[in-house]
């Protein structure tokens, strides 16, 4: 039986704490590979600094290039072109597309996400697609964290690394260096872009 993670976000932009955190965590459950899934619309952010999705997937692509365990898709950017994406139908596209015979699929989101998670489409339907892993973010605390969904969530302890896409984007606009914050490649493809400015 394979094993995939499914790993969606803004990626607005795909920074190091992303990829060191993801691959501790394919490392750790034993992940044949990592899917990540660039949101195209999604309903719980805001609009206002998010740039061109296919922006945002090349950027991803730069990143993971040369990890055989990391691949993206693009399966929420061409849903969204028709209506807004959500969670749970992507889970089923993939379960589609990959088929379940010979997969289990890791769905992996921040501690931040469980506690919005009862805000989601379906959010009990995620536990019947998915197994739902849960890493710790900065500023919160497993704990202290409360949530509905008892043992069917597994935590997953990852390195805290406190880079944030919103402060790379501000540095951007001050002139700042991000070196060190995103990888190379994707450093150079946002200033040849002239993205974020």
């Amino acid at each position: 039986m394979k094993r995939f993670g499914v790993f969606g976000g803004a990626f607005n932009p795909v920074h190091m704490a992303h990829l060191i955190i993801v691959e501790d965590v394919r490392e750790q459950m034993h992940l044949d590979k990592v899917i990540f899934i660039p949101y195209a619309n999604p309903p719980h952010k805001p609009h206002d600094e998010l740039i061109d999705a296919e922006f945002r997937l090349t950027m991803i692509n730069l990143a993971i290039a040369g990890n055989p365990g990391f691949e993206s898709s693009d399966i929420e950017i061409q849903n969204g072109r028709v209506s807004k994406t959500y969670t749970v139908d992507t889970l089923i596209s993939l379960r589609d597309i990959y088929g379940t015979d010979q997969i289990i699929f890791y769905l992996i989101i921040g501690l931040d996400n469980l506690i919005e998670l009862h805000t989601w489409k379906e959010p009990g339907k995620l536990f019947i697609l998915s197994e739902v892993l849960v890493i710790n973010r900065p500023g919160y605390v497993i704990q202290n964290v409360k949530h509905d969904y008892g043992k069917q969530v597994k935590f997953i302890s990852a390195p805290a690394i406190d880079i944030s896409s919103t402060d790379i984007r501000l540095r951007i606009r001050e002139n700042k260096t991000i070196k060190y914050l995103v990888p190379e490649q994707v450093e150079k493809y946002i200033l040849i872009n002239n993205l974020y400015r």
